[in-house]
């Protein structure tokens, strides 16, 4: 069992915080939490019965915690995560990784030195909607792989979330902040990318919050917000990504994967269940199919609970930081090939993961 140290009491912490309690609770200990307003934190601690610190990096260095799951934006990834594996902890970061490229790189090689692990998120790929459905491939259903589309497209986050300011910052944008499901799903479905091209928009210089309690504030936007990607994966299958904070509406699928035989409606994978469905050519209708592994509730954490059974099994981890960090070079090389017109080899390799269970 891990001791767990949580950093950041934001709009994501509390499932993560009764999953690592409850779902998780042979392979997790919740011990601490951490957030600069410190009322949060202690809210939190006094819910959890845990210790509560003003700071992730004070808390990095309690001889009660061996990970810190970092929860906060993604422009304290770095310097929270550095500090954390610097006090001999494991991390294991909300998506995207990093902000830079060379960050995450940093991450991995300090944790390396060191004998320790980096994780990320996302870990909806580990549940039993994206499970079943690389099951289906590996067994054939759809024949050979041949092309794959992903679609995420909504009007924003400013009229929901609580503190949208920092999606429209360095690390943020459709891309960066919901593409690494959407990416991470497709390498654990079709493995890695070899290189990408792609083309990037700003759309409205400011956007403004409709959502409590900075109702009526203006958002600088700061990063493109419609993003459209095209990537070779090393397999030979040529995926297409949409992006984008300025749609309203729209009847396309989150991700489908086109076979030789058939087709696969993928789930959404910003969740960890269904539906999914699946249509044989001149079958003329699609049909569903049930679930056929574990995890199909929302189950944040599940990457974290299998880092932790990792560490003692001496083994690797699925949601590994060499699959964050390909992600996030894929993100990066997206906007990169827009701004030079030209393809962007993906220099930072991973493995497809393997299945969570057999």
């Amino acid at each position: 069992m891990q001791r767990v140290g949580v950093a950041g009491i934001g709009n994501i912490s509390k499932v993560y915080l009764d999953n690592i309690t409850g779902v998780f609770g042979k392979e997790l200990k919740l011990t601490a939490v951490a957030d600069t307003v410190f009322k949060r934190a202690e809210k939190a601690a006094a819910e959890y019965k845990v210790k509560a610190f003003s700071s992730a990096k004070a808390m990095a260095k309690s001889a009660s915690v061996d990970i810190v799951l970092n929860l906060t934006p993604p422009k304290h990834h770095f310097d929270i995560g550095l500090a954390a594996l610097s006090a001999g902890k494991h991390i294991y970061n909300e998506k995207p990784l990093c902000i830079k490229r060379e960050e995450a790189l940093q991450l991995i090689k300090t944790a390396a030195e060191k004998g320790l692990r980096v994780g990320g998120a996302p870990d909806t790929f580990l549940g039993a909607g994206i499970q079943t459905c690389i099951k289906l491939i590996d067994d054939g259903w759809i024949g050979q792989p041949v092309a794959a589309t992903a679609f995420f497209m909504c009007q924003g986050p400013e009229d929901w979330h609580p503190d949208p300011d920092f999606i429209y910052k360095a690390g943020g944008g459709p891309l960066f902040n919901l593409g690494p499901y959407y990416l991470t799903a497709l390498v654990s479905l079709l493995g890695p990318v070899a290189r990408v091209c792609g083309s990037a928009k700003f759309v409205r210089k400011t956007r403004t919050i409709t959502s409590k309690p900075h109702y009526g504030e203006i958002i600088k936007v700061e990063v493109p917000t419609h993003i459209t990607g095209v990537l070779d994966f090393a397999s030979g299958v040529t995926g297409t990504i949409i992006t984008s904070y300025d749609i309203y509406s729209h009847t396309l699928p989150c991700i489908e994967i086109y076979g030789s035989e058939g087709t696969l409606r993928v789930p959404d994978p910003n969740t960890f269940g269904g539906p999914i469905y699946y249509q044989r050519f001149f079958s003329g209708q699609w049909s569903e199919i049930p679930l056929l592994k574990d995890y199909a509730e929302n189950s944040r954490g599940l990457g974290l609970a299998d880092m932790a059974l990792a560490i003692e099994q001496k083994r690797p981890h699925r949601a590994s930081g060499e699959l964050t960090l390909h992600v996030l070079d894929i993100m990066h090389g997206i906007h990169d090939a827009s701004a030079s017109g030209k393809y962007c080899k993906i220099k930072h390799k991973c493995k497809r993961p393997s299945v969570l269970m057999p």
